[in-house]
């Protein structure tokens, strides 16, 4: 728009009209997102074009040459003879030939699936879970002599080998 943000800024305070243009700009935009987000998730098929140059015939180079330096001489009323030659010469004598089209297949992204349900189930696919425990913890110490515990050690220590 060639201004600063801070004069869209103030812009932006001062006409209530601008700011509900901008937020329904950003809802527009993050619809897209979500819907993408949702594409991803689930796995979608495309078809996959594919092309290849070949050159064009005279007659068929020589009609886009025309229709081409019509079209510039419309957009272009003031146009000098040299740059309308030079548009005449900038048509390319290659066009692009759909040789192959194809369906694939985008398999379903695990991780936008799981980002998909820890925003729209967060309490079933938080990460934390909340787990509630009901009885008693008893923790029981022995006695041991120092002899008494050499001897549980070593018995420990053959049971690993």
């Amino acid at each position: 728009m060639g201004i600063a943000y801070s004069t869209l800024r103030i812009w932006r305070d001062k006409f209530p009209a601008l700011s509900a243009a901008l937020k329904r700009g950003k809802e527009v935009i993050d619809r897209q997102v979500e819907n993408a987000l949702l594409k991803r998730a689930l796995g979608y098929e495309y078809m996959e074009k594919k092309y290849e140059q070949v050159q064009m015939s005279a007659d068929e180079h020589h009609m886009l040459q025309k229709v081409t330096v019509q079209k510039y001489k419309l957009e272009h009323p003031e146009a000098t003879m040299e740059e309308i030659h030079l548009v005449e010469l900038g048509v390319s004598r290659y066009k692009s030939v759909l040789v192959e089209e194809r369906s694939k297949e985008v398999v379903p992204d695990v991780t936008a699936q799981i980002f998909w349900l820890k925003n729209r189930k967060p309490v079933e696919w938080r990460d934390k879970q909340q787990v509630e425990h009901s009885g008693e913890v008893t923790n029981t110490v022995i006695e041991m002599t120092s002899e008494e515990r050499q001897k549980r050690i070593a018995e420990l220590k053959a049971k690993l080998k």
